[in-house]
């Protein structure tokens, strides 16, 4: 039963891992920014096209 918990354990360590490198292993500078708006206009608007 002990060996059962131990490895179960482990094997939630190695996800938590995974995860935790697949998250903050990314660029050194973070995210990169989005483009700034113009002024009096949305970002996330759609833009018609003609």
């Amino acid at each position: 039963m002990g060996l059962i918990l131990l490895e179960a354990l482990l094997a939630l360590v190695v996800l938590v891992a995974i995860v935790w490198w697949t998250m903050f292993s990314g660029r050194r500078g973070g995210e990169l920014k989005a483009p700034e708006a113009e002024e009096g206009k949305d970002a996330s608007a759609p833009t018609p096209k003609d």
